[in-house]
């Protein structure tokens, strides 16, 4: 690890040496971009490609064993007998929804927990990327649950309100219901949600934190404090993000950010984050989301009826809108999300690629940005192949982003007189320890990315 470190310290300064004592004609992008991914070797990268690369197969297991959740529940009558339970406990339809999406959440949850937990706990500290002993990644795991008990049950209602209601316009009420959910969801998650899972506070007062604030301002940002979270209770994942919707903005980035990084590379990260707020990212997100749900609910209208015809007297299901047939939208959605998934990646990831721009020119830090893209190279694979970028990358790979930030350099900054400071190469030991699974939030978080909490079965509906 400490050779590690010294290489890419070496890298730092051979990057700004080269670049202050060349001219921009001399600068030589590529040549830079090659030696900082050459400090990565070894075992270092074996295990980070072996992590991420294991990834791979658990987008196909968590489809699977949706699918396969859901297929119990149908054949086994299960789903009808859940529907019988609660249309037994009362007589207003919405709550026999209700109560049957709490039903539904809980036993899929269950029939799914070995691999959850395989996911969540086992691989993670296989990898020693998780500081959450077993005790709480089991207590994070049941508040993630009944969160979603409470919100994916409301969710449920309704959906099943709109297919019964609106005939064969379902698809687009139901796609109204999903965006309205998504814009409740962003608003609410920093003020009520992410606090649940880590306690926020204000950011410990000093020039970079000056420096962030006056990043935001300059960049319509409305947030005047910037907040610190204690991520590092989960993991030692570099974080950041500028979350919220509808006057709940916030800036938040984690203790591991501040702990494990140079300024420099803290300003890269928090440049890209405003990034994705100035570039009208959550509204241009909230519209693509909006088309893929309607998307797979024209997926659904087309399927259901087929496999209900073939099946549903077996299954017990009466009619589509009929809560027993949930499972059969499960499977629906999870083939769809499965089929879609190089499609949702690269959408996401383009937006990622624009908001590293951002933050180059914002930030004016390419070196930094490059650095702590090695840092997230510990758990995401640096260099892959042009085509396992597209299929399985949402973010840019460590590759991509360094090439991009030695470009701009090239362009921007190959003039300045040569000089290495303390936010240009970091030497201190938080540069050497290990980074979590998680993304590094240049990247937007679900509402419980610190948590293992969101059921493996219904991760692919909900994505949707």
């Amino acid at each position: 690890m400490f050779k590690r470190g010294v290489a890419i310290i070496a890298a730092v300064v051979l990057c700004s040496v080269w670049a202050g004592l060349a001219g921009a004609s001399d600068f030589d992008p590529a040549a830079a971009t090659e030696a900082y991914l050459s400090t990565i070797t070894g075992e270092a990268k074996a295990k980070s490609d072996a992590y991420f690369e294991g990834g791979y197969l658990f987008i196909l297991w968590n489809a699977l064993a949706s699918i396969a959740a859901a297929l119990l529940l149908l054949f086994t009558r299960a789903s009808a007998g859940m529907r019988n339970l609660a249309e037994s406990i009362t007589s207003w339809r919405g709550l026999q929804t209700f109560l049957y999406g709490v039903q539904f959440i809980l036993v899929t949850s269950i029939l799914t927990f070995p691999l959850t937990y395989l996911e969540g706990f086992v691989r993670e500290h296989e990898f020693g990327l998780s500081n959450l002993s077993q005790e709480e990644w089991l207590n994070e795991y049941a508040i993630g649950l009944a969160v979603n008990l409470v919100l994916t049950s409301i969710f449920i209602v309704g959906l099943y309100a709109v297919i019964r209601r609106t005939g064969e316009a379902w698809w687009l009420w139901a796609t109204a219901v999903s965006v309205a959910f998504i814009m409740f969801g962003a608003a609410v998650a920093p003020v009520f949600i992410s606090p649940l899972f880590n306690e926020y506070k204000p950011m410990r007062e000093g020039a970079l934190k000056e420096e962030i604030l006056a990043m935001a301002r300059a960049n319509g940002v409305p947030a005047d404090d910037v907040y610190e979270f204690n991520a590092s209770k989960q993991s030692k994942r570099i974080s950041a993000n500028v979350s919220g919707f509808l006057g709940t903005t916030r800036i938040s980035l984690n203790d591991n950010l501040l702990e494990r990084s140079t300024p420099a590379e803290v300003k890269a990260v928090m440049a890209h984050e405003i990034g994705h707020y100035a570039l009208g990212h959550i509204y241009e997100m909230i519209i693509v989301m909006a088309v893929v749900a309607a998307v797979s609910f024209l997926f659904i209208d087309i399927g259901f009826g087929t496999l209900n015809g073939l099946f549903g007297q077996w299954w017990g299901i009466r009619d589509f809108g009929d809560t027993a047939g949930l499972p059969v939208l499960v499977i629906m959605l999870s083939v769809f999300g499965l089929l879609t998934t190089p499609v949702t990646n690269s959408i996401i990831r383009t937006n990622e690629a624009e908001a590293d721009i951002f933050g180059l020119n914002a930030a004016r830090e390419p070196d930094g940005f490059a650095t702590i893209a090695l840092k997230l190279s510990e758990y995401r694979k640096l260099d892959p192949t042009p085509l396992e970028e597209i299929i399985f990358f949402d973010h840019p790979s460590g590759r991509s982003r360094i090439s991009m930030a030695m470009r701009w350099k090239a362009e921007n900054l190959t003039n300045a007189p040569a000089q290495v400071s303390e936010t240009q190469a970091p030497v201190e030991a938080p540069l050497l320890a290990p980074v979590s699974n998680g993304e590094l939030n240049m990247e937007e978080p679900p509402a419980f990315q610190d948590s293992p909490a969101m059921p493996a079965s219904l991760e692919s509906a909900a994505a949707q």
